[in-house]
């Protein structure tokens, strides 16, 4: 019997405008059962979200709102949630974070085809003030053309 995909997707639109992505890593999330719930109805946000290291472990900070219909067993919204990645994954990025500077930002969240929820991360350098603008005038001058070409 074949599931259903899901289209659950949330994503963090304001990542690729103030980061430079360096690389990319798909992670598992460790939830807990009002979590899952909560995410299969859309209800998480990555805005102000990062990630980091505590104990050799990586850890993401996120908010994910409270299930509806949960009793007192509901989860607390802006608890951490680990992140399920290879040791070999793991030390490469701390490697990296510790050594230059670098940040680890979720980019985007979304349910796998056997329903598990994950997590793209990735090493990313913050972007300076004209960089920003340079982007800008891209995607500007990117829309104009898609305008005059219809």
């Amino acid at each position: 019997m074949k599931k259903k995909s899901s289209n659950i997707e949330i994503k963090n639109k304001k990542a690729s405008f103030e980061y430079e992505f360096i690389e990319k890593f798909t992670a598992g999330l460790q939830l807990c059962g009002t979590e899952i719930k909560s995410i299969r109805l859309g209800k998480a946000s990555l805005v102000d979200s990062y990630c980091l290291f505590e104990n050799g472990e990586l850890w993401v900070k996120m908010h994910i709102t409270e299930y509806d219909f949960g009793s007192h067993y509901n989860h607390n919204p802006k608890r951490d949630r680990k992140l399920l990645l290879t040791r070999r994954e793991l030390s490469r990025l701390q490697r990296k974070v510790v050594a230059s500077g670098l940040t680890i930002i979720p980019i985007r969240l979304y349910l796998s085809e056997k329903g598990w929820a994950k997590i793209d991360i990735a090493l990313a350098r913050g972007k300076k003030a004209y960089d920003k603008r340079e982007d800008l005038k891209l995607k500007d001058a990117k829309r104009d053309m898609e305008r005059h070409f219809e």
